[in-house]
Parts: C-alpha cells; structure tokens; sequence
C-alpha cells in the first residue's frame, strides 16, 4: 500500500466503516434527496389534479421533458464531479480532486441560466414538439413560463447535491432537498385554493422552494464544506471538465433518453389516444400520473445507487475490490425487496393510488388501471438497472455506464412505443414497458457478471 493510499485511508471512513453502516448513511440521505426532488412533481400533480383537473395534470406532463433535461445537465455535472472526486481523493491526489470540484460548480451555474433562457424563448414551440393539445396548450403555457425561472437552482441544487455527498455530508445535501420540498408543499395549497391561483399557483410554488434548496447549496461552499476548495477554482476549465463529462456520461445519457421517450409517448399518447375510446387527453393525463408514481420507486433505487457511488468509488480507487463487492452485493438485496413491494402496490392498487391524483370518469380509471398493471409489471427488477448503470460510472468505466443506461429507453423502449401501436393501437404503449424492462434488464446483467468476475479475478 503507498503512503498516498494509508493516509487517504486513514482519514476517510470510506474505506474503514463497515459496510453496511455506509450504505445506510450515504443512501438513506440520498435517496430521502431523491424522493424529495420527486415531490416537486408528486406534489404539483396532486394539487393540480384536485385543484384545475385532468387538463392540468395533462399539461405537467408536457412540461415534464424540460425537467428530464435539467435532471441530465444536473447529474452529467454532479455526478461527472463527484465521482472523480472520489477517485481522486481514494488515490491521494486532494488538490486535482477540489479543483474537479471547482469547474463543476461554476458549470452547473452557466449551464442552468443558459437552459432557462433557452426554454423562455422558445417555450411555444418547444411545447408543441412535446406533444400538446389545443386543449392542454394554455395550462401547459402558465406552468412551464413561471418554472423556466426556477431552473437555474433546479439544476444548481440537482447537482450540487451530489458534490456535497461526496464531500461527506450526505445530511446537509439531503436537507437541502428537504427544505424546498416542504416550502413547496405549504405553498401549493395555499396558492392554488386560497389565492386561487390555479396552476401559476403551484408553479410559482415549485420556483420558491427550488430557489431555496439552490441557496443552501450556496451557503454550504461558501461556509460548510469539508473540502479545500478556493475561489480561483470556482472556473470551468476544460482540463477538468473532460473527465467531469466522461464520468457524468451515463447518467445524463440515461435522462436525455428519458426525455426523448417522454416526447414520443406524449404524442404517440395524443394520436392513438384520439382514435381510440378514450380521446387524446385521458391517455395524456393518466400516463403523467403513472410516471411521477413510478419516480417514488426509481428515487428510491437511484438513492441507494447513488448512496454506494461514493463506497464504490472510494473502495476501487484503493483497490480494495472485497469492498467493491461487498457494496454491490448488499445493495443488489435491498433494492430487489423494494421492488417487489412496489410491484405487489401496483398491480393490487392501481385505483386507489391513481384516486390520490383526482378524480375523472370511469374511462380514466379503466385506463390507468390497465396501464399500471401492464407497463410497470416487471418493478421488481427495475430498480437493479440504475445500480449497474452507477457502478459502473464510480469505478471509472463510463462506456459500459453510458450502454448499460441506454439500452432500455433507445435500444428497446422508443423503438417498441413506436412500433406496437401500429398493430396494438393504444395498449401497445403499455406493453412495450415490460417487454423492454425485461431485455434491458438482461443486458445490464450480462455486463454487470463479466464486470464482477475481473474483480474477483484480481
């Protein structure tokens, strides 16, 4: 072991604490960040259907790709720098890591002012694409117009997150979340019911709570931050911000196909939607529903995938591949059981839980109903997609990261979304979810084995 390795090791309980003590005290904080951050939407929808109706939950899930893009910007930044920095600091090299640090902070900043400029110019035509309807068109205005505004700290605070679990404060980062999260929750009812606001209403709550976690990010460092990092790195500098790309890759690919899928569901939703019994806004609105149900599960499994990234690449970059393996297995059990829970929530639920969202004629609940328990059937593996897909972004390899969180939204689901309907009308939507779950389910294995084995091998 060199002198770099025994005093990185000495002062860093990642590669000390036992391990299943680290996986509850970096993933318990992740993923309570992670389902914070879904609340955001949970919440919206949920006021937003008791408050406006099926046309507002119709227009969240419009607006829904522009959060999947300032999820990706977020995570290729956050991740891409917290997981060289925990390399980094695991080989001993402190300086490089805080200066990694630095170019991603200042990133996050440019990159968020550039989107949100982005979006309120081109917002009409950026909707359209997204698959709205006439009828959708003036809410999905209103929401998204007051949002743009908050995407900066979205995105500051998505990212940032990441950067200050690594910097081993995995409480701050998830009270960040927190905080907004609550903010928003108080204000959604009191804007939407009591000033009658509507919808501006619970947009203008979601930008107040995100503006909030986005200067605590700030305030942490400025004032509580744990590593060394000085203003004169505060630069995006391009010999740090390659390797922030290529780590951060994977998980920004994964939202970016997120949001391509999302684009063609919304209007492959609208065109077999209108030919069908249902109409063109009930397939709109109860596929949003679904989608922001099935982010309480996927928060769940990232905040754990996320919760070991630091373990994992901690642990590799002093090769102590034992722990490596020790994580990934720990992590694999835990993740299976919660699946298998949602599973069973979805399939013996499904009125109960799309009820939460408001209500709607028997022909909306006949169609969630159908969609939960077809599309989202194989739950009980998918939340094993994202732990491979992050193990392989902590340990440096993030080609196989960037494939592994390809293959369900490019390789299988968009073409078969695309494909089934022409033959299956509208519930060939439902079934090329499971189908493709299954495949891409498959393909991480097969990797994520063949990856095991070398370390065993060592």
């Amino acid at each position: 072991m060199t002198e770099n390795e025994v005093k990185s090791e000495t002062k860093n309980e990642l590669g000390t604490e036992q391990v299943g003590k680290l996986i509850a005290k970096f993933s318990i904080p992740a993923t309570i960040s992670m389902l914070v951050s879904s609340l955001y939407n949970i919440v919206d929808q949920i006021f937003i259907g008791q408050g406006v109706g099926l046309l507002g939950n119709a227009a969240t899930n419009i607006a829904f790709p522009i959060s999947i893009i300032c999820t990706a910007t977020a995570l290729l930044l956050g991740i891409g720098s917290a997981s060289n920095y925990n390399l980094e600091t695991g080989a001993g090299e402190d300086k490089k890591a805080c200066r990694i640090m630095g170019s991603g902070l200042a990133a996050l900043v440019i990159g968020g002012v550039c989107i949100a400029v982005i979006v309120l110019l081109f917002l009409n035509p950026l909707l359209h694409v997204f698959g709205v309807t006439e009828e959708v068109l003036p809410y999905a205005l209103d929401y998204t117009g007051i949002t743009a505004f908050g995407i900066p700290f979205l995105i500051l605070t998505t990212g940032g997150n990441h950067m200050i679990r690594a910097d081993r404060n995995p409480t701050y980062s998830m009270t960040c979340m927190l905080s907004g999260a609550i903010i928003n929750t108080i204000l959604d009812p009191l804007f939407i019911f009591g000033f009658h606001w509507g919808i501006k209403g619970a947009a203008w709550a979601t930008v107040i709570g995100q503006i909030f976690s986005g200067l605590m990010v700030i305030v942490y460092f400025v004032k509580f931050k744990n590593l060394n990092l000085k203003k004169e790195m505060l630069r995006p500098r391009l010999v740090y911000l390659s390797p922030i790309f290529s780590l951060g890759m994977a998980s920004c690919i994964n939202q970016i196909a997120m949001a391509v899928v999302q684009i063609t569901m919304n209007n492959v939703l609208r065109y077999y939607g209108a030919a069908s019994s249902y109409g063109a806004e009930i397939p709109l609105a109860c596929a949003g529903v679904i989608s922001k149900v099935n982010m309480v599960f996927m928060a769940i499994c990232i905040g754990i995938s996320q919760g070991c990234q630091p373990i994992i690449g901690y642990n590799y970059g002093g090769k102590d591949y034992k722990r490596v393996l020790e994580t990934l297995r720990k992590s694999i059990v835990l993740i299976f059981g919660i699946g298998c829970v949602f599973f069973l929530c979805f399939q013996l639920f499904p009125r109960q839980i799309i009820g939460i969202f408001g209500g709607g004629e028997e022909a909306y609940f006949r169609f969630a109903e159908r969609y939960f328990r077809i599309y989202m059937f194989l739950t009980f593996v998918n939340g094993l997609h994202p732990l491979i897909s992050g193990g392989f972004t902590s340990i440096g390899k993030a080609r196989l990261g960037a494939v592994v969180s390809l293959t369900r939204q490019i390789l299988f689901l968009l073409p078969l979304i695309v494909i089934f309907p022409i033959f299956f009308g509208i519930d060939g939507v439902m079934y090329a979810g499971p189908i493709a779950d299954a495949a891409a389910f498959a393909v991480a294995v097969v990797f994520g084995i063949r990856e095991v084995r070398k370390m065993k091998a060592v």
